[in-house]
């Protein structure tokens, strides 16, 4: 496969809707306009209908059923709808393909442990929760460009990870001869992803360097700790399923104890699990 195919196929994605691309960029943004942003996200029926449904689900319990985003901003903030809207939207980017192999639920059941680890290990690093589990849910995206834009080839990368018991960023190199975080990276510049969340996807299987004590760990480390921690509880149910190797350095610069990390992987299952409802249908 060769590399310009695989950038046509990332320049040929759709571009994402302009007011989830505004709220990726608001991340990193302290004073937002909040009702603005809520009328443009209800200018989309299809995202605004989807947000409502999850907004009204058991996980968040609400007293009464909001019909409105205005409303639902109200009740629940104006951080974990724009958190919605855009796993919603982001997730519904792409059509599963039956024909690649890839265990599309499984797929994603990893992206929202990630995401669900990455938000819970958000506060020892200092990083916004919201960032962290919208970077947490996209940082496999490349994976989706590659299953989905060629389900044939992509049938040879699940053939290679069983024939030599590798991982898939490994067997995806020796068919396509990039992973995906390679892919991944090129298609959140292509959709303009805030730098930081950029990195992150490109980074989260080789994290930057260490940062100097005290200071705050980049994003792509929280997420190579929060992929590593979300293969290791096993929580995409895959019985092939294999832990990436973790950054020792990366491991370090988050310096938790050991009862802080038992309580990370406690809340991480149990948060898991009420959250698996934002699966795509």
């Amino acid at each position: 496969m060769s590399p310009d195919a695989i950038s046509k196929a990332v320049r040929d994605l759709p571009s994402l809707p302009a007011v989830v691309s505004e709220l990726l960029v608001s991340m990193e943004q302290e004073d937002l306009d909040t009702h603005a942003l809520a009328a443009k996200i209800t200018l989309d029926q299809a995202l605004t209908a989807k947000t409502l449904r999850l907004a009204n689900s058991s996980f968040y319990g609400l007293p009464s059923k909001v019909t409105t985003i205005h409303q639902a901003v109200s009740v629940l903030g104006f951080h974990s709808i724009r958190t919605l809207v855009t796993a919603c939207a982001l997730t519904g980017s792409f059509t599963p393909a039956p024909a690649s192999g890839l265990d599309f639920p499984a797929f994603w059941r990893h992206a929202m442990a990630s995401a669900v680890c990455a938000r819970v290990l958000a506060p020892y690093c200092r990083i916004n929760a919201d960032t962290a589990f919208i970077a947490g849910l996209l940082h496999d995206l490349g994976t989706l460009v590659l299953a989905t834009r060629f389900p044939q080839q992509y049938q040879q990368v699940i053939a290679y990870q069983r024939q030599h018991d590798c991982d898939s960023a490994t067997a995806q190199l020796a068919v396509f001869g990039v992973d995906h975080a390679a892919v991944g990276s090129a298609l959140a510049a292509h959709w303009k992803f805030p730098p930081a969340i950029l990195a992150a996807v490109a980074e989260h299987h080789r994290p930057p360097p260490p940062t100097p004590p005290g200071m705050q760990p980049p994003l792509a480390t929280l997420i190579h700790l929060a992929n590593a921690m979300a293969h290791a509880l096993d929580l995409s149910e895959r019985e092939d399923d294999q832990a990436p190797p973790l950054s020792l350095a990366a491991w370090q610069a988050l310096d938790l104890s050991t009862a802080a990390c038992t309580r990370v992987f406690h809340e991480t299952e149990q948060l898991y699990h009420d959250m698996c409802q934002m699966l795509p249908p």
